[in-house]
């Protein structure tokens, strides 16, 4: 570990990351042939990323729009609480709202900031109502994003320091 908590990685380690950003199906051997190692050094690396926390896990990746939600909301929420058993509530709620696939306690303006994907409006108006129900708000402001211009789960591994 170094200064922060953030890890020493090397060349390969960056580039085993980057390759399963990617793809997380490819083989080990395909892996480690991208990486100039053979398999069972390069199945060990991973591991150790992988016991380190650096892969949390791997997923699947669907389509919103062929699973009809492809509407993208996001929902900001001022509140006049501010105490820990508030917060609780509210994110234990709004962890029971399946449409709710990000969800964010902020700085500034907004207390919270969630981003929501449902079929349309009234599928929105729905988990608006849940929101409510689950604690008090103070404000509720929602965006409907008009276009998606750029969307990835990969992290930037620019950061990291060399090993």
């Amino acid at each position: 570990m170094t200064r922060g908590g953030g890890l020493k990685l090397d060349r390969i380690d960056r580039k085993l990351l980057q390759l399963l950003q990617d793809d997380a199906s490819l083989p080990i051997a395909e892996l480690a042939a991208r990486v100039n190692l053979s398999p069972t050094p390069c199945w060990r690396r991973i591991q150790k990323l992988r016991d380190a926390g650096v892969i949390r896990k791997q997923v699947v990746l669907l389509d919103a729009a062929r699973l009809n939600v492809g509407v993208t909301v996001f929902v900001s929420v001022k509140t006049s609480q501010h105490n820990p058993a508030w917060l609780e509530r509210f994110a234990r709620g709004v962890a029971r709202i399946p449409e709710v696939v990000e969800f964010y306690r902020m700085s500034g303006d907004i207390d919270y900031l969630l981003r929501v994907v449902v079929p349309d409006i009234a599928g929105y108006d729905a988990v608006y109502k849940e929101l409510i129900r689950v604690a008090e708000l103070t404000d509720v402001s929602s965006s409907f994003a008009m276009e998606q211009l750029k969307y990835t789960t990969a992290l930037p591994l620019n950061f990291v320091e060399s090993g």
